[in-house]
């Protein structure tokens, strides 16, 4: 496939003179990179991948149509310097010195793209997306995490050594040599540069990185793209305009379809146009426990042998899964930290592009914090490493909530009604790239919430934990599993965490009177073949030392936006709610769904049909096989299609026009 690809560009290049000779090598040499690169990804994942004759010829024939357009920003460049550099100084030292300097950096950038590629596709399965531009802000957490992933001492040398092999045999090839010692005239050299800025400007506004995507399995399309092309297109496009890229129907219609679905016995629509308001009222006496929520980073459903892992990774989990509200059916909205959080706290379904923590306008938003804020509770915000990462801290003080992290300074809101807080130095046994390990963490919860007690204050709590995230590193001698081994012992110590946690919480006073919940943010990876790949949305979730209920498994289908909700109703809770959420306990059959996308993809899960919204206004329409989690493509249903996009449009435009800020 290779010589077949080289046997293509090579008469290509024939136009390029003998002053373009450097120009043309650095060519092959970037799409033999990438040729190389995709195999790897190919042999990687085959299992996952269809690998018919035709569908391996596309992967590698589109991969190659985005190779050249790669590489002809980066040609570009030095296509221009070659065009106006002027005969004379062919060969002089400027000329030298600049054509070093600019190769060496070019292909420095090869190799360490190509390097970071791989280490991308090995936690996420695709090619460069808005996650790896997310990262170019928290540079410090992105480097010292890949420091003690990968030995990156050894990565850059070896970087360094091909840099050096690649100059000496280019070298040793005459290259540098017929590129400095020619007499090209301009008119030979226009040709060329005029191609590659030709190339450039289809690439730039014609391509997209999107127009790779052929076929149904993700796999072959990821393979398809290039990475660093997908970054810059990533980078151009981390938001999306839901009206402008994504089926609408007639607004007043959705917000119909949205309020009708939202009102049952306790929940009665406020009348207000373009609005899904709704008073919430529960019988019975009201109750204000503490509540303190763990969210633990990026544990799917299958690590649980309640959930049928036979590894033993869970005994904390499992053994709560007997003694609490259990629910067995529930799946995340989307594959990351922040989506889980917009999710938690704003009880909504995801909206296109960025998460909401993340965006600019996330002040001051009705979050469960203003729900807990009314009924006199204190907020707080626990989070092992520094807030400022993805916005959190932002996000958080804007709602209301007392940060206490690792973080320094003053809170970015401004809002002199919440505080920030230091995990200092001394109270932390164990630290890595994301942060203290999740004991340290739980050791300050423990300490703040004595505060509370001592000052007879209500707290809701929210923990992000951090120690189930690569490196996989935490505290020697606590679970049988070394530390930095993989992923299974971090999630035995995120286990072990939470049992010491609670066994340590038993022993204080306010323990009786503390409502606990554990869910996760998101699952360990979203991979697979399908465009929305439904059984890696499935996490656990369970409320413990509940008073209303016993100890059950609830296996209704639904969403990570309908857990706090449920609380307020298990409370017996009154109040004028804007949120996207239900009950759970006052679901009929027909209200049970789950919202699963990520930041391009919106579906909508209800038995096993699956409804996925995509940009430039598409829609597909699924059988899903929960047996092996197979999507079969079925005819559409207009009824289903309309509540979709109802629930998707409303998010949207309630973001979009201040209808989710709290009403003064």
């Amino acid at each position: 496939m290779q010589s077949f690809q080289l046997k293509f560009i090579l008469p290509m290049l024939s136009i390029f003179p003998k002053r373009y000779s450097l120009l043309k090598a650095s060519i092959i040499l970037f799409l033999s990179l990438s040729f190389f690169v995709r195999l790897i990804f190919l042999i990687w994942n085959f299992n996952q991948t269809t690998t018919g004759f035709i569908e391996i010829l596309q992967i590698f024939g589109v991969g190659f149509f985005y190779d050249l357009g790669t590489v002809s920003f980066f040609a570009l460049v030095y296509a221009l310097y070659l065009l106006l550099w002027p005969m004379k100084f062919y060969g002089s030292l400027p000329d030298k010195i600049l054509t070093y300097f600019g190769f060496t950096l070019a292909i420095l950038i090869y190799y360490f793209s190509f390097f970071a590629e791989i280490t991308f596709w090995d936690e996420f399965q695709i090619r460069f997306n808005f996650i790896a531009v997310d990262y170019l802000i928290y540079t410090y957490e992105v480097v010292k995490n890949i420091n003690e992933s990968y030995p990156l001492p050894i990565l850059l040398l070896i970087m360094g050594g091909l840099v050096g092999l690649t100059i000496y045999l280019f070298e040793r090839n005459g290259i540098f040599k017929t590129t400095f010692n020619n007499t090209t005239p301009f008119s030979k050299k226009l040709v060329p540069s005029i191609i590659i800025t030709g190339v450039v400007i289809f690439f730039s506004f014609i391509i997209t990185s999107k127009s790779a995507e052929l076929t149904e399995n993700k796999y072959n399309n990821e393979l398809s793209k290039a990475g660093i092309y997908s970054f810059f297109a990533a980078f151009r496009n981390n938001e999306l305009s839901f009206p402008e890229f994504y089926n609408t129907i007639d607004l007043k219609t959705a917000f119909g379809i949205v309020n009708s679905k939202l009102t049952n016995q306790n929940s009665t629509p406020i009348p207000n146009e373009n609005s899904i308001s709704h008073l919430i009222s529960n019988e019975g006496e009201s109750q204000k426990p503490n509540v303190i929520f763990i969210c633990v980073e990026s544990l799917s459903a299958d690590f649980l042998g309640s959930f049928g892992n036979t590894e033993n990774l869970t005994p904390t989990l499992d053994s709560l899964a007997n003694t609490s509200i259990l629910f067995t059916n529930l799946y995340a909205t989307g594959t990351r930290t922040v989506r889980g959080m917009e999710a938690i706290t704003l009880s909504i379904p995801p909206t296109p592009g960025r998460s909401i923590v993340k965006r600019q306008n996330n002040q001051g938003l009705f979050t469960i914090g203003e729900v807990f804020k009314k009924e006199g509770y204190q907020n707080n915000f626990f989070y092992g490493g520094d807030g400022y990462f993805d916005n959190m801290d932002n996000f958080f003080s804007g709602s209301g909530f007392n940060i206490i992290d690792r973080g320094r300074g003053f809170l970015p809101s401004g809002d002199i009604t919440t505080t920030r807080t230091n995990i200092e130095d001394e109270e932390v046994t164990f630290e890595n790239a994301w942060g203290v390990c999740d004991g340290d963490t739980y050791r300050k919860v423990i300490q703040q919430a004595d505060l509370a007690y001592a000052n007879k204050k209500s707290f809701f709590d929210f923990i992000m934990t951090t120690s189930n995230h690569k490196p996989y590193t935490y505290p020697d001698n606590k679970i049988d599993i070394p530390s930095g081994t993989g992923r299974n012992g971090a999630v035995k110590y995120t286990d072990f965490a939470i049992g010491e946690f609670l066994k340590e919480a038993k022993s204080k006073p306010w323990f009786e009177n503390t409502v606990f919940i554990i869910m996760a943010d998101h699952c360990a990876s979203s991979a697979g073949k399908w465009e929305l790949n439904v059984s890696t949305y499935h996490i656990p979730a369970m409320i413990i030392n509940s008073k209303k209920f016993q100890p059950q498994k609830v296996s209704k289908l639904v969403s990570q936006i309908d857990l706090f909700p449920t609380l307020f109703s298990l409370l017996n809770w009154d109040y004028k709610s804007n949120f996207f959420g239900k009950d759970i306990f006052e679901m009929k059959q027909e209200d049970e769904r789950a919202f699963i996308g990520n930041y391009r993809k919106l579906g909508l899960l209800k038995e096993n049909r699956l409804l996925i919204l995509g940009d430039q206004k598409q829609a597909s329409f699924y059988q899903w096989d929960s047996s092996n989690n197979n999507l079969k493509t079925i005819s559409t249903d207009t009824s289903f299609f309309n509540e979709t996009v109802s629930f998707y449009q409303v998010a949207d435009y309630l973001y979009t026009n201040d209808g989710l800020k709290v009403s003064k």
